[in-house]
């Protein structure tokens, strides 16, 4: 501070503000430190607008996409796999197709359709279909006309739209009939049974579906009016060479052969034949090449011996061979810790396998007993089956209520909105968590279901290069980082989207997913993304005066349209704050005049326009003591 010619002179303030978001402390508490943001992240310890995304293809998936794989195969042809809960589809070279397993298929086992007049409501007879409301059956042959509806508008792909018995099943025709009237005859080909979008708790008797269990009793682990969870239909992908395996959460083990191309290509159990029918998920080995089963049967073929801690390996260069003898490696193993095996992923030459308490190593150990196991750590489990990822060697996984990393032993992470996250987030839909790599800006990502929602609307990052934590809006069910393709592909669920499909579906319901290429611009799918952070209260010279500031100068890195800026200030920590501004700050902009008095000043940097870019530096301000007292 100076004085010329009479006037005092103070010198320009800088708002040093620390990286990361603080949620852990009141905004007075976290003084110097940001508290709030959303699509924004931190590099070199300043906050940016992130990265945009633009849709790979306009073509709608059906579903909620759960599981994304990219690959190369032998050719050098990229391709991606993506599992919903009611699709298996693969992509390649701009073009999708429905790889989606079948469970039966017939001649002449649909014996009548049943029509209403001025319906397109048919009601079809099968004596053992197995369906499920929104499972999918392909219709052909059939024999003739029903109540003015041709046999044309009687074929191809229907969505099942109710399960009245175990012998019938509605579908939507592809016009109305004219009279009520039964006959006709067809061939149905019914693919796999289908799940839910998302994570819902049921109860009573209503909360299964026709045929999921006996004739009397109520569903799996369900009596009465008790409740009981009901996940959302999921799929681990994983490759087997150039070809890929996948299994379906709590079913079958399904494989696609990638040299057999797009069209007319189905995922099977042909070459997994032997494997168990119900497993929770699945992955394969490191470099001895087993097929790997988590929460699985203890007799092969009998789903009613599922094992949510049972592990089965196939033999070692072998997908279809399961029953161990003393001249192959196959075999099993049962965990202690914990109620349910929740995920597993390779990490520096070994298998880490979660429980919903516990963090267990799977190791390759060579013949007699194939695999070793050791826990490495108790209360420490993962959430669900993608909630954990590995980056070069150090495993990160989002808990019941921390978050951990495993380095060669169990740390929990000091998370900053810790509170944030799992004060607010929905219990019930905790296995729908998906945690992504973005290896480029050194990012785990964790996309979560807050509290009041069934899907996931909210994401927490660690950057763990810079050690600290942000937080986003930004929802995306699954997610694939760069590899194969330059950017990382990333699936958004859409539950109420009615766009027509790669296919033509009869009856075909809401709910859609859409595929998006990260990294790309700055724009959301090329309308503007609305991004902002904020700070806590920062105290003016130490809070014991006020202060009147008027003006500052900011300063920004990178930057490519406007930047609002508002200023927010108040006389003491438990006073409303008053909003100045918000003060567009351009390319040419050197200095922003201002009347603002108080003893805390709080930012906000923000945009919301199409192509806006920037990258916040820092913000000085010209303030001068303005007395003890507020006004």
């Amino acid at each position: 501070m100076a004085q010329i010619f009479g006037y005092l002179i103070m010198p320009l303030t800088k708002l040093q503000i620390a990286p990361g978001i603080d949620k852990q402390n009141t905004e007075y508490g976290a003084e110097g430190r940001w508290v709030d943001g959303d699509n924004i992240r931190f590099r070199y310890g300043q906050p940016e607008k992130i990265g945009g995304w633009e849709k790979v293809t306009s073509d709608a998936l059906l579903g909620a996409t759960r599981a994304i794989l990219t690959y190369s195969d032998l050719k050098g042809v990229n391709y991606a796999v993506y599992g919903t809960n009611k699709k298996l589809y693969a992509y390649s070279e701009n073009v999708y197709a429905d790889i989606t397993p079948t469970r039966a298929t017939g001649t002449g086992n649909i014996t009548q359709f049943e029509t209403t007049n001025g319906s397109t409501s048919v009601i079809v007879t099968d004596s053992s279909h197995g369906a499920l409301i929104g499972d999918f059956v392909t219709i052909a042959s059939v024999s003739g006309a029903v109540g003015g509806i041709s046999a044309a508008n009687l074929q191809g792909e229907f969505e099942i739209q109710t399960v009245p018995t175990g012998n019938t099943y509605t579908i939507i025709a592809g016009a109305a009939a004219s009279s009520d009237a039964t006959g006709a005859t067809a061939n149905a080909t019914y693919q796999i049974n289908t799940g839910l979008p998302t994570s819902i708790y049921g109860y009573g008797w209503g909360a299964g579906t026709w045929n999921a269990s006996t004739w009397n009793t109520s569903r799996e682990g369900l009596t009465g009016a008790d409740g009981v969870l009901l996940q959302s239909g999921k799929w681990s992908l994983d490759n087997w060479g150039e070809d890929v395996l996948a299994q379906q959460f709590n079913g079958s083990l399904y494989y696609w052969d990638t040299s057999s191309g797009l069209s007319s290509n189905l995922a099977a159990r042909t070459n997994v034949s032997n494997a168990p029918t119900k497993s929770r998920f699945m992955l394969v080995s490191g470099d001895d090449r087993h097929v790997i089963c988590f929460g699985t049967e203890t007799t092969i073929g009998t789903a009613t011996t599922q094992d949510n801690m049972f592990i089965r390996f196939s033999d070692q260069e072998d997908p279809a061979t399961w029953t161990p003898t003393a001249t192959n490696t196959a075999g099993s193993q049962r965990l202690t810790d914990g109620n349910q095996i929740n995920a597993a992923v390779r990490s520096r030459g070994v298998i880490l396998i979660y429980t919903d308490t516990a963090l267990y190593q799977m190791q390759f150990i060579g013949p007699p007993f194939t695999f070793g196991f050791r826990q490495l750590g108790t209360n420490c489990g993962a959430v669900g089956i993608k909630s954990a990822v590995d980056v070069n060697g150090i495993a990160y996984w989002m808990g019941n209520d921390s978050f951990f990393l495993f380095d060669g032993a169990v740390k929990k992470i000091p998370c900053s909105v810790q509170d944030y996250v799992f004060d607010d987030i929905n219990n019930n839909a905790l296995g729908d968590v998906f945690c992504a790599v973005n290896s480029d800006f050194n990012e785990v990502i964790w996309f979560y279901p807050s509290k009041n929602s069934t899907q996931i609307d909210r994401n927490v990052t660690y950057n763990y290069a810079e050690n600290i934590w942000y937080i986003g809006t930004l929802a995306r069910s699954s997610w694939a980082d760069r590899g194969v393709y330059s950017n990382p592909y990333a699936a958004e669920f859409e539950a109420s989207d009615t766009t027509a499909t790669i296919s033509t579906i009869n009856g075909v319901k809401e709910g859609r997913t859409f595929v998006y290429l990260h990294e790309e611009g700055v724009n959301d799918d090329g309308a503007a993304m609305n991004c902002h952070i904020e700070s806590g209260d920062i105290d003016i010279a130490d809070g014991d005066n006020f202060m009147s500031i008027s003006r500052f100068i900011p300063d920004f890195k990178n930057q490519i349209g406007e930047v609002d800026i508002t200023l927010k200030s108040r006389p003491y920590p438990s006073t409303t704050q008053r909003s100045h501004g918000p003060f567009t700050v351009t390319t040419s902009t050197n200095k922003k005049d201002t009347r603002i008095r108080g003893r805390q000043l709080a930012l906000r940097v923000s945009s919301d326009a199409v192509d806006d870019k920037w990258r916040y530096g820092t913000l000085r301000f010209d303030a001068k003591p303005d007395g003890m007292r507020g006004g």
